[in-house]
């Protein structure tokens, strides 16, 4: 990628596959720059999880667009060659595989970077590279138990519940970014390439702040799950409640915006009952508060919920479903939301990276690639390699 991007001249070998990695260099592509994506020669593991007639899964088009795509069997001596000779003209190698697989195939950190001294080689794993459970297998919904964050997830007669998204396997991908692009600045001020990894389980734990904060403030006892609620029930209002047409949640924080919330339901008689005067009264009367305010949602649909209450400046949104976020006018005029028409999914919804470089081009979005999509491209203008070359390449099965 060219023009006025951040990232534009730098070249990424992406190895990395399923969902964190790919998101990780989704944002790379979407700065602007290079991303080969390295698949073996029958496609990453979301390729075979593809539904009937279509090379890939959804994740596939929506984690690696704007990539290039090669094949590269690594398992073959062939295959490691070529890599060794690529390593030499890419800024950054990232992978997500477990600890030690690019070691055990003699591609690993100390081999590239003995190759190209300015290389960031980036990985991202469950536990780290380092430590007594570096080589427990991880995936999102084992992270999220093993981080804490789903013993704290669900209602206390019920057992631990995982998020409806697998917002860990993100999350680490955003983390593994934010990890390489720094090391790939320092490069920029020393010369000098690094090693950079990224834990799940590490990059998890900040989400655990409020749930230590109460761990904290009741004595270290450990919170109870309490469902939509806030941890202990130390807050009222602030849940989910029902509406004629779906639900809203609600969340109040001060004082001033519970007599807002009054206001909005038209009980402003209410305002000096001593049961729901004070944040510590309202959770006294715990239930009370509840139910006053689930009368007053469920009689009404969310959009009159919603205008109501911003209104009077109460945090309030609804329960959006899938299809109803796909469609949100909002996302899709900023442009973090665009329709593309995908070789195995004609026109889909698309999200765009996150992140906004003020000034900078808009990349436009490019389908992911097909399967060894440009391998004569890259192998050609990287090494040099000929249709004849490619084609033994193919048939030794390193490519």
């Amino acid at each position: 990628m060219t023009g006025n991007t951040p990232l534009a001249g730098f070249t990424i070998l992406d190895f990395t596959q399923f969902y964190q990695g790919p998101y990780a260099t989704f944002l790379l592509a979407k700065a602007g720059a290079d991303v080969v994506k390295v698949e073996p020669p029958g496609g990453e593991s979301l390729r075979r999880m593809a539904p009937p007639g279509k090379e890939g899964s959804f994740p596939i088009a929506m984690l690696n667009a704007n990539k290039r795509g090669i094949t590269l069997n690594l398992k073959t001596e062939a295959g490691r060659d070529l890599l060794c000779r690529m390593v030499g003209r890419v800024d950054a190698v990232v992978e997500n595989y477990a600890p030690g697989v690019m070691d055990r195939l003699g591609v690993g950190w100390p081999v590239l970077s003995a190759l190209n001294p300015r290389l960031v080689y980036a990985s991202a794993t469950g536990f780290g590279l380092s430590g007594p459970d570096r080589d427990n297998l991880a995936m999102d919904f084992t992270i999220q138990a093993a981080s804490g964050v789903m013993s704290l997830t669900g209602y206390p007669d019920s057992p631990p519940l995982r998020t409806g998204a697998p917002y860990v396997d993100i999350l680490g991908g955003a983390t593994l970014y934010g990890g390489l692009v720094t090391a790939l600045l320092e490069r920029e001020r020393t010369g000098r390439g690094r090693l950079v990894e990224i834990a799940m389980v590490e990059a998890v734990y900040p989400c655990l702040a409020t749930a230590l904060d109460q761990y904290h403030r009741a004595g270290q006892t450990i919170p109870a799950r309490t469902g939509n609620a806030f941890a202990n029930h130390n807050r009222a209002p602030y849940n989910v409640y029902p509406a004629q047409d779906g639900h809203v949640a609600i969340i109040l924080v001060t004082e001033a915006q519970w007599q807002n919330l009054l206001r909005a339901m038209g009980r402003e008689d209410l305002q000096d009952d001593p049961r729901f005067i004070r944040n510590t009264a309202r959770v006294a009367h715990y239930a009370e508060t509840e139910a006053l305010v689930a009368a007053w949602t469920a009689a009404r649909t969310r959009a009159e919920i919603f205008a109501a209450t911003s209104l009077y400046k109460v945090p309030c949104a609804p329960v959006r479903d899938l299809e109803e976020v796909m469609n949100d006018p909002h996302m899709h005029g900023r442009g973090m939301l665009e329709v593309v028409d995908h070789y195995d999914y004609g026109p889909v919804v698309l999200p765009n990276s996150p992140l906004r470089f003020h000034g900078a081009d808009t990349v436009p979005t490019r389908v992911s690639p097909h399967i060894g999509e440009h391998n004569a491209a890259v192998y050609g203008d990287w090494l040099g390699l000929s249709g004849a070359d490619l084609a033994r390449l193919r048939d030794e099965g390193a490519i």
